[in-house]
């Protein structure tokens, strides 16, 4: 395998919709104020700090030894493919990236926005990081909820219309939401290996039935907020549509699917993710 496919497959590609779909959202709330330009630079602090932060994992996990029997992507220091020390350097990379993407913004908007991205740096690497890690004591679905829902669905509708509106927050919900359903599908496939570890995620210390439970708890969630957007937007039901990417994935939620059963409803998941948030922000848009 080549050294820049090794790299591409380490950056975990497939979990960029998860950064994708929250920028979209806001932007759609945005909408008649959409700013295009804002918004890309939104998406680069979304993506370099996705990127990140999967540098970031791999390089925690690798080191504590936690990734070395792991199911799924490829781990490049848990592989020994890749160095630990080239790995973290890549994190950081991608981080300053998002940083100079996000003082940009703040500088056509407000200085808080330094602080905000500043946490969300700090959360990324705090996740499998530092000596107390919060991903291994059960925190990470709050962090993808905050920092995946309100973060970037409010934070990417201020930058544009800079204003602070309920509209923004409610939009935030089902996509903090659907990032919590994805962190549990994830946790859930991992749960036998992350216990014997000592990684307790939020699978961990629940159990397996009401991890499988809270999934179901977030899909609820994401699609009956729909009906209080409804109320600002009526375009915002549209994204209910996204209900057909979510049926298999439920049912095998449901069925009790374990182990390398569970990559296909992360796909699903994923694909009902950005599903969902491609037919929200339309929605939103053209009832703006």
């Amino acid at each position: 395998m080549s050294q820049a496919k090794l790299w591409i497959l380490g950056s975990r590609p497939r979990t960029l919709p998860a950064a994708i779909a929250p920028v979209l959202v806001g932007t759609g709330a945005a909408a008649p104020h959409v700013l295009p330009g804002r918004a890309l630079l939104a998406l680069v602090v979304a993506l370099a700090l996705q990127i990140g932060v999967n540098f970031a994992n791999d390089y925690s996990d690798g080191i504590r030894g936690s990734d070395s029997k792991r199911v799924g992507p490829l781990r490049l220091v848990g592989s020994g493919k890749v160095s630990a020390a080239h790995v973290r350097t890549a994190a950081l990379l991608f981080f300053f990236i998002g940083a100079l993407a996000g003082l940009w913004l703040a500088l056509l908007t407000t200085p808080w926005l330094i602080l905000v991205g500043a946490l969300s740096i700090l959360a990324a690497w705090g996740y499998t990081g530092g000596k107390k890690p919060y991903g291994y004591s059960g925190w990470g679905e709050v962090s993808v909820f905050i920092f995946f829902g309100f973060i970037a669905v409010v934070g990417t509708y201020f930058v544009q219309t800079e204003r602070l509106d309920a509209i923004s927050f409610i939009a935030a919900i089902p996509m903090g939401s659907l990032a919590c359903a994805l962190l549990l599908t994830n946790n859930l496939r991992d749960l036998p290996r992350d216990a014997q570890v000592g990684k307790k995620t939020l699978a961990v210390r629940i159990g397996d039935p009401k991890a499988r439970a809270l999934y179901q708890g977030a899909i609820f969630i994401s699609f009956l907020s729909v009906a209080l957007l409804a109320g600002w937007r009526t375009g915002a039901v549209i994204a209910l549509t996204a209900g057909i990417f979510v049926i298999e994935p439920l049912r095998a939620i449901r069925a009790g699917a374990r182990d390398m059963e569970l990559l296909p409803v992360l796909a699903a998941t994923s694909k009902t993710q950005l599903a969902f948030s491609v037919f929200l922000a339309f929605g939103l848009a053209v009832s703006a």
